[in-house]
């Protein structure tokens, strides 16, 4: 997932995006711990993803405050 491509989404497809990714780090995590996890790079992946979501939303939202 690229920052450019997010930000052509609007804030509601980042929303739910977010949620998804949330969701899939915490059933992650939960694999981790139980040793049935085969790939640890999974796990950093997405917590760069979520990382990069909440950037943008940041980033818009400091915008519309400097317009306002």
């Amino acid at each position: 997932m690229k920052a450019e491509d997010i930000r052509e989404w609007d804030d509601v497809e980042i929303e739910a995006r977010l949620k998804e990714l949330k969701e899939e780090q915490f059933k992650l995590r939960f694999s981790s711990s139980m040793m049935e996890l085969e790939s640890s790079a999974v796990v950093s992946q997405i917590r760069r993803d979520i990382a990069r979501l909440k950037t943008i939303l940041r980033e818009r939202e400091l915008a519309n405050e400097a317009q306002a």
